[in-house]
């Protein structure tokens, strides 16, 4: 029922016309891509030590998979990291895998001093695994609060799951004065930023060398992978996506945040856009 090459209608746009949620076709579809056991079994320690760490690359990667005795070279480790959108985030030239066609946007937000809610969002996607296989996890994020406003999951990183989550975020949560991203092609996508664009939002993508300018967003997901990813080793996206939802209603309400004086960052945001409120 659903054409995925369809010469108008999105694959979005023809799940609303049937009442279909896209994250339930999704569910129904296998993998986009055949990974074998041996490789789901690399790709899964390939996580642990990214998410341990972030600056490591294919090289030190390759080296203590050996080490543990995982059988594997250089090449097949960058070939599983692409697969799972990994890279290293130690500065580089040409760290985003940006789309050649795609506009590139300015960094807005050096020397920026975040003083307030609602003056920075950013958004990135993460690797998550299943029992079975993996899927992806986009959230937006205001860096004030540290307030998680949306997230999605999705079993390829299209550009659909990424536009639906910043959506859900503005008609929830308002705009932002600035919302910045990499240079990844879901991001510097035209559905992405006409979005942004129509809602008077200035764009603002990390640059060569800005390797910790989405770092709200990186400890964001290595919180989420020791807290609820890695304990509860869940089977199946549906499962992944029940312990999300039951996570970062946590994360945003209950969990105490150190850089914000063990304040829960929904509370400092809506404190904030209270204020903001009062002020306008």
């Amino acid at each position: 029922m659903i054409e995925k090459r369809h010469p108008v209608l999105s694959i979005r746009n023809q799940c609303k016309l049937i009442d279909l949620n896209r994250s339930t076709l999704y569910l129904q579809a296998t993998y986009p891509q055949r990974v074998s056991p041996e490789n789901v079994e690399v790709m899964r320690r390939i996580d642990e030590i990214y998410t341990d760490h972030p600056c490591y690359g294919s090289r030190k990667i390759r080296v203590l998979l050996n080490e543990e005795g995982y059988k594997t070279n250089r090449k097949r480790v960058q070939r599983l990291m692409r697969l799972m959108g990994l890279e290293s985030i130690a500065p580089k030239p040409n760290t985003s895998k940006k789309h050649p066609g795609n506009k590139v946007y300015p960094y807005l937000l050096r020397n920026v001093k975040i003083c307030r809610v609602n003056q920075v969002w950013s958004t990135d996607i993460t690797y998550i695994r299943t029992g079975k296989g993996f899927c992806y996890l986009v959230a937006v994020i205001d860096w004030h609060s540290r307030a998680v406003l949306s997230w999605r999951l999705s079993n390829s990183m299209d550009t659909d799951f990424c536009v639906e989550a910043l959506k859900e975020a503005i008609d929830e949560f308002g705009t932002p004065e600035v919302f910045n991203t990499d240079q990844g092609s879901q991001f510097t996508s035209k559905e992405f930023t006409d979005v942004l664009l129509e809602n008077n939002i200035k764009i603002s993508m990390d640059g060569k060398g800005r390797c910790l300018d989405n770092i709200f967003v990186e400890r964001l997901w290595r919180s989420v992978k020791y807290e609820e990813i890695y304990p509860k080793q869940h089977e199946t996206i549906g499962e992944i996506r029940v312990g999300l939802n039951k996570y970062f209603a946590h994360y945003n309400n209950n969990r105490p945040h150190q850089a914000l004086g063990y304040k829960r960052p929904m509370a400092v945001y809506i404190e904030g856009s209270e204020e903001l409120a009062l002020a306008a």
